[in-house]
């Protein structure tokens, strides 16, 4: 059972996990060298805990103790408890509405392991190359977990799913959809080609194929590749897919902004 802890000074030195959230440079170095990561809002707390991620520590407002009982029940870690008006002084932000959580962050399995472990007669595989916007990334894996898609490669550069901005635009789906981080794209479709899977880029070439016509040819395993915002995935990289693939649009508009392309993607390939 955890132990409730109550705090009256917000330079208390155990509160260090939730400081700083306002420097995102700082914070982001925070989590990495200390392993961790954040979760904000009660539902986001309870999605975390119920994947099995294991809390380091909790700050919230006395109304929460009762009703995130049996969480706390679940772990061993400090429940630090003050006023909701000293929580929004020490975090610098009322969204979370006065609950967090600061996790231990999870060793990630490797990639053949992940694709491994999807099951099922039609399976879809996502690789972010080098997206960097958080909220980008939070509202892919929020679509994706929508949508079924069944996991997430990152590519290195690719922006962190775990930073707090991620999490909070995912709605905490980023622990509902299984993911992991490769090399390069190299190393991604080698371990996706090695499963049967048929890579797919979704980028405006000469030669781009519809998402209609992607859609007709009714592959049962399907990776799609989606590049950084802007520039969109690598020339290279469209040399190196099965498929370049285009959403058909109107007015004018040749392109969405990544998440949107993603959703409109996951819903036309979802499972019949």
């Amino acid at each position: 059972m955890a132990e409730i802890i109550e705090i009256s000074s917000p330079e208390d030195p155990r509160l260090s996990d939730f400081r700083d959230l306002r420097d995102v440079a700082l914070r982001k170095s925070i989590d990495a060298s200390e392993g961790l990561f954040l979760a904000e809002g009660a539902k986001v707390v309870r999605r975390a805990a119920s994947k099995g991620y294991q809390a380091r520590s909790f700050l919230m407002a006395p109304r929460w103790v009762e009703e995130l009982s049996d969480v706390l029940a679940a772990h061993e870690a400090p429940v630090y408890v003050m006023s909701e008006a000293m929580v929004e002084k020490i975090t610098g932000y009322h969204v979370h509405r006065g609950a967090l959580a600061s996790f231990a962050r999870p060793e990630l399995a490797p990639a053949p392991e992940i694709v491994a472990g999807v099951r099922g007669e039609h399976r879809r595989i996502v690789v972010l190359e080098d997206l960097v916007d958080d909220g980008n990334i939070g509202l892919v894996f929020r679509n994706a977990a929508a949508l079924g898609i069944n996991a997430i490669l990152l590519t290195d550069r690719a922006a962190d799913p775990l930073y707090r901005r991620s999490i909070k635009t995912s709605m905490g789906n980023v622990f509902n959809v299984p993911w992991t981080r490769v090399r390069g794209l190299e190393d991604a479709l080698a371990v996706l080609r090695g499963d049967g899977y048929v890579p797919v880029a979704l980028t405006l070439t000469d030669d781009s194929i519809t998402l209609d016509e992607l859609v007709a040819k009714d592959l049962p395993r399907l990776a799609f590749v989606f590049g950084t915002e802007g520039a969109g995935v690598h020339p290279k990289t469209e040399q190196q897919v099965d498929h370049c693939v285009r959403i058909p649009m109107e007015a004018g508009v040749d392109s969405l902004n990544v998440a949107a392309a993603a959703a409109v993607t996951f819903y036309a390939t979802r499972p019949r």
